[in-house]
């Protein structure tokens, strides 16, 4: 019997909720009809890509290789920086069903490439260009093209020329039911180095805004490198990262009503982390480090071919030496002893 099956056996006869935690976050909620409170259904455009990162979600929320709980209460996803994009990459772009000429049509370039049915294992590939990601230009030559033509690929943009990219790997491992190692490596496939911010972001599904939760959820700093988590319904976690150099930031997941409805309201909101990283707004952060929104900032160049890698772990369970063994189950689930 595998360990897998054995998992598979535990999850079935209710001993250990193997399934209670995977990859349940959307990359891409933007747009959809759970979210539309439009007068004439018009869920296209009532929440478009540039409102996402600043509109507070009721029923789903999305994120780059992400996962959740299986009530998506707690999100863990990855944010990237290049230092040129007008935005932090947090959520896959993409051309809605009226803008692309053959319908809704993702631009992005990714890669599924492992999971077990308990998620016990998971492993993905992103590729992020080390230029400005060309959001005018995939959207405009769309607009161009009919239904005869072919669709106008991120590839076809010349972003990746030269091989100016980043291959971000991704991969999930569970050390326990309620214990997720968390592993990021970044590759610079290029001939030059690049920067790059690395921002694993852990936040709460906004269920208080409407008055369906009456204490609204916290994440703090406990300590250098660990993220406590107070939740009613989840219980407490802890969210550990190994780059204790990494900078801790904080903000509310709610809606920035004056960027989107120039209604003035005091706080922090959903798109502070990306305010307070792409255009230096100090206060567009919590000055106390908690909040319902938060992000590890790892600041890297990486040299031509050269890879970093930057491990995180969320657990039930706080872990005196949360990466000790760390690589160990790493191993044992890659190596198919999983």
């Amino acid at each position: 019997m595998t360990a897998e099956k054995l998992r598979l056996i535990e999850d079935r006869d209710n001993i250990k909720d193997w399934r209670k935690w995977g990859p349940y976050l959307t990359e891409r909620q933007w747009g959809t009809v759970r979210e539309d409170y439009s007068g004439k259904g018009d869920a296209w455009n009532y929440i478009t890509h540039d409102m996402a990162r600043s509109k507070a979600y009721r029923w789903g929320e999305e994120g780059i290789a992400g996962i959740s709980d299986d009530q998506q209460l707690l999100c863990l996803s990855l944010g990237l920086w290049n230092k040129k994009d007008p935005i932090i990459k947090e959520r896959f772009y993409g051309l809605t069903n009226p803008e692309g000429n053959h319908g809704e049509d993702v631009k992005e370039l990714y890669y599924y490439l492992d999971s077990t049915p308990t998620h016990s294992y998971m492993r993905m590939l992103y590729k992020y260009p080390h230029q400005e990601y060309p959001y005018s230009l995939l959207a405009e030559e769309s607009r161009k093209r009919g239904k005869q033509d072919r669709e106008f690929e991120l590839i076809d943009t010349g972003i990746f020329s030269e091989n100016r990219y980043f291959d971000v790997e991704v991969t999930y491992a569970k050390a326990d039911d309620n214990d997720m190692l968390m592993q990021i490596r970044v590759t610079n496939r290029g001939a030059e180095a690049a920067a790059l911010d690395v921002l694993p972001t852990l936040w709460f599904r906004n269920t208080w805004a409407w008055g369906t939760e009456g204490n609204i959820p916290e994440l703090y700093l406990d300590d250098k490198g660990v993220v406590k988590v107070n939740h009613a319904q989840l219980g407490n976690y802890y969210f550990f990262c190994d780059d204790r150099k990494a900078e801790a930031l904080f903000c509310e997941n709610e809606t920035n009503t004056w960027r989107l409805h120039q209604h003035y309201k005091e706080g922090s909101f959903k798109d502070g982390i990306n305010d307070y990283i792409v255009f230096n707004y100090p206060t567009a952060i919590n000055k106390i480090k908690k909040g319902t929104k938060c992000a590890f900032r790892a600041d890297w160049v990486i040299e031509p071919g050269q890879s970093k890698v930057l491990r995180l772990r969320l657990s039930s369970q706080f872990h005196p030496k949360p990466f000790q063994e760390f690589d160990s189950v790493l191993k044992t689930r890659t190596k198919g002893s999983r």
